[in-house]
């Protein structure tokens, strides 16, 4: 089963999200703020991590700041629910989810296992008939090459390395150049059924899609914004 890690200076926070989620057959890493958990990631890096924002020595934000550098592995943040402004910034970092406390453990639990479907890696032992329809998902627009197989995303053949749900919204828009998709669209392709984001989640995900892709070609305009309708990939 997964390892997930746990950071946060509660303690309370630790014992009872670590026994909810044991009792699903996880593995669970707990540290009490930021420093240490980058610290542990270095020699037993987690399939998961759930971060505090608000923690002594180094916060939620600082660690993913720092995490990003060098790992896209799922996060999701723990918020208290006037930080709605934190939230938006930690969209814009790459954060693929946040739950607001208090929460109840099964809608925890429910968040982690659908993160972790959307980042769970295929069975590398293929037989030839799903090496060719492996082959077959790989979605090629343009300069852009996307396989769903390998989560691998190029554009230039210049390697754009993407969260979980940044593959999923990009995947949905150049699965069909032109046609345009409504936020709701694109949540539903992105998250979980038992996952609700509000439109504000989507553009600050489509925010840090272009600026990834602005880093390997400073020209690349091909996320049109459609006001009060959407977005779309260009033809």
């Amino acid at each position: 089963m997964p390892t997930i890690a746990l950071v946060d200076d509660d303690r309370n926070i630790l014992t009872s999200v670590s026994m909810a989620l044991e009792a699903e057959g996880y593995r669970i890493m707990t540290y009490t703020d930021g420093a240490s958990a980058l610290d542990g990631f270095k020699t037993s890096p987690p399939d998961l991590a759930i971060l505090d924002i608000k923690m002594p020595r180094m916060d939620g934000m600082e660690t993913l700041r720092r995490l990003r550098q060098k790992s896209d592995m799922p996060v999701i943040f723990l918020t208290s629910k006037d930080e709605e402004i934190d939230e938006m910034f930690g969209l814009k970092m790459g954060a693929d989810d946040f739950i607001r406390k208090p929460f109840s453990q099964r809608l925890l639990v429910e968040r982690v296992k659908a993160v972790l479907r959307r980042a769970s890696p295929k069975d590398p032992a293929l037989t030839q008939k799903e090496v060719d329809s492996a082959a077959a998902k790989v979605l090629e627009r343009g300069l852009l090459r996307m396989d769903p197989e390998r989560h691998t995303c190029t554009w230039k053949g210049e390697q754009v390395t993407l969260t979980v749900t940044e593959f999923l919204i990009l995947q949905a828009l150049a699965t069909r150049p032109g046609v345009v998709k409504s936020r709701n669209a694109l949540m539903d392709a992105a998250y979980d059924d038992q996952v609700y984001v509000d439109d504000r989640t989507i553009d600050s995900h489509i925010k840090r899609l272009r600026k990834k892709f602005k880093v390997v070609d400073d020209d690349f305009e091909m996320i049109e914004t459609l006001y009060g309708v959407g977005y779309r990939f260009k033809e």
